[in-house]
């Protein structure tokens, strides 16, 4: 009898318990939730001033000011600023672009009109609140991008999709004033922007909630901060310099968060992008400054084995939740364990994907795009370069090892296959690395030591963007007033200081070096930020994972969509692949497509297809 009774009692006692350890599991998941909002939500929070309300009232846009494109119909205006502040006509404007059917517009007789919003119609399904707006970065190598100064011929696939375009000029690396230029000004210009689009969302057609940038390159990477960097107060003070909109008319803050980013091959994470190269590429070379007895060699391989130390302390996931790292290995410099392993299955993927998407005979193409800074003139400033199209019967580009091409936006054609088969023989001519199952139609490599002497050799010296004689582009990055080029890697500067009497013993070294970086790494920029400071700033994963102090206290994007041509040597596979992973486990990001492109090199890589038309389903695809 009592044992009936007890077996009741304890059930209920056992449900009971079971109730309150799965609401304390829900309410912990819910708080861990709260917490990572709460905390971004304070890190953000701006501070509004009557001078701050000033400042808006200067940035309204003229609602009597647009133009009409009759061929596009597209009603537009350029010269729009976006700070009180701002210096440069050529660069710190913007041009934005609306479809005509948004508009109700009146002529007032000079071939400007006043236009007001029809909300009905619609376009792709979109209507004047719904449509997203999206920004070109074309800003290769860092460059600046000009703002246009008429009708912009590149914003007419994206106003036919139905979406505003935004063209905003930015500063960049091929200003004469090379201090205004660097790092962080041109993404400082790209927020400004956009905190002046929020400003004037009543005056524009669009959801300015729903912006998106797309970028290649240099761009690539500035899209990607724009996508990382929402509304961090570190670039509060650039943004003041320029007179950006920190406030609305009525008072309200504005911000400068995105909701998507397209990268296409970014140049980025910079405070470790030297020692990824080596890591990934140098190891395996030995000519050149990583010839056999150099102290640059010796310097490489010292490189190498900083970076596996970072990737054991950065803490990357994999799908499963397991923390990826590297070990010390028999061969090669730390080339074992869970990450070298996950990289290895990345560049099989994409070779996969290749055999999946590729129709033989199948003629390669490969497709290489401007990786150094170039001035962008015209009206035409959004343009972006042509992407990667797929040649004869095949659906995607690759070609075997050594014949792709390397310059400005070139296109090689290289022979024929007729089958897979055929095309994995080519690739295993000079020694076999790829195993091919041609009844699954898929394969596998030996080793990424392999992939890397086949389809990815080190084509920068040692210093790749961080060059010992300050030679590199990012160097300009990190210029400062009489200084037009800068060291910026401590890493590079600890090394040179810690083995400085190693690196004496072997050839060409300079004491001067381990000098020159230490009194670099200690200048400061007009607003008193570190070359480090400034180094964060151009850095998306110090805002996405724990490793830095950086994280939470940004708004990062929700979207986002990365691509990379899998040959290209302009910078390590790790770079894409740890920015896909960090925001895999960012909890404000809701979703990361991100592919490598088998054969492709420096480009807007895309597995098929055209890279504006799938940039454009992307950004339906985010919305629905």
């Amino acid at each position: 009898m009592k044992l009936k009774h007890f077996l009741p009692l304890a059930g209920c006692l056992l449900a009971t318990t079971a109730l309150m350890t799965a609401c304390s599991q829900s309410s912990k998941t819910t708080t861990k939730h709260q917490s990572t909002a709460a905390k971004v939500a304070k890190a953000t929070k701006q501070t509004v001033t009557k001078d701050d309300v000033t400042n808006a009232k200067k940035l309204l846009i003229n609602p009597k000011k647009w133009r009409y494109n009759a061929t596009n119909k597209v009603y537009y205006q350029v010269g729009i600023k976006y700070g009180t502040k701002t210096t440069s006509k050529t660069y710190e404007s913007m041009g934005i672009f609306i479809p005509a059917k948004y508009v109700t517009a009146k002529a007032d007789g000079n071939q400007t009109y006043r236009i007001k919003f029809n909300q009905k119609a619609k376009v792709k399904g979109y209507t004047s609140k719904t449509a997203p707006i999206v920004m070109p970065v074309n800003t290769p190598g860092y460059a600046a991008q000009t703002a246009p100064t008429g009708y912009d011929s590149s914003s007419a696939k994206y106003t036919k999709a139905g979406f505003i375009y935004v063209a905003a000029g930015c500063r960049g690396l091929n200003q004469t004033d090379k201090s205004n230029g660097s790092s962080p000004w041109g993404v400082t210009d790209l927020k400004s922007a956009v905190r002046t689009l929020r400003l004037n969302k009543t005056r524009i057609a669009g959801d300015t909630n729903r912006i998106f940038t797309f970028g290649h390159s240099g761009g690539g990477a500035q899209s990607a901060l724009m996508g990382a960097t929402g509304d961090s107060k570190k670039y509060t003070k650039y943004l003041k310099k320029i007179g950006a909109p920190m406030a609305t008319t009525a008072g309200k803050s504005t911000s400068d968060a995105i909701d998507g980013a397209m990268a296409w091959c970014p140049i980025t994470s910079l405070d470790t992008a030297n020692e990824a190269y080596e890591w990934n590429m140098g190891q395996y070379s030995n000519s050149g400054t990583r010839k056999s007895g150099t102290w640059t060699n010796a310097l490489s391989n010292d490189m190498a084995t900083q970076y596996a130390q970072y990737i054991n302390k950065l803490g990357l996931k994999d799908s499963n939740g397991k923390t990826l790292s590297l070990s010390k290995s028999s061969t090669g410099i730390y080339t074992s364990g869970s990450y070298a392993t996950y990289l290895k299955k990345e560049v099989e993927q994409s070779l996969n994907n290749f055999l999946k998407d590729t129709t033989f005979p199948y003629k390669a193409t490969s497709t290489e795009g401007p990786s150094g800074a170039a001035t962008q003139t015209g009206s035409t400033t959004g343009k972006m370069p042509t992407g990667s199209k797929p040649s004869g019967t095949a659906k995607g580009g690759a070609m075997p090892s050594g014949s792709s091409a390397m310059g400005s936006q070139t296109t090689t054609s290289g022979k024929t296959y007729k089958t897979a088969q055929a095309y994995i023989n080519s690739l295993n001519k000079n020694g076999k690395w790829i195993t091919y199952n041609s009844k699954k139609n898929t394969a596998t490599i030996s080793s990424m030591k392999a992939f890397v002497k086949h389809c990815k050799k080190a084509s920068k010296d040692v210093g790749a963007f961080d060059g010992l004689t300050r030679q590199q582009t990012e160097n300009k990055l990190f210029a400062t007033s009489g200084s037009s080029a800068n060291h910026f890697d401590s890493t590079i500067s600890k090394l040179l200081k810690q083995n400085g009497s190693k690196y004496a013993k072997l050839k060409n070294y300079k004491s001067s070096y381990a000098q020159a970086y230490q009194n670099d790494l200690k200048k400061t920029d007009a607003q008193g930020s570190s070359v480090q400071s400034r180094l964060d700033l151009y850095n998306p994963l110090y805002y996405l994972t724990s490793y830095y102090n950086g994280v939470n206290t940004s708004k990062v994007a929700k979207y986002w969509r990365i691509r990379t041509g899998i040959n290209q040597s302009d910078t390590a596979l790790t770079v894409e692949t740890n920015l896909a992973l960090a925001l895999k486990q960012n909890k404000q990001v809701k979703n990361v497509d991100f592919a490598t492109v088998w054969g492709q090199g420096h480009t807007e890589a895309e597995r098929t297809g055209n890279n504006e038309t799938n940039f454009i389903k992307w950004v339906n695809q985010s919305l629905k």
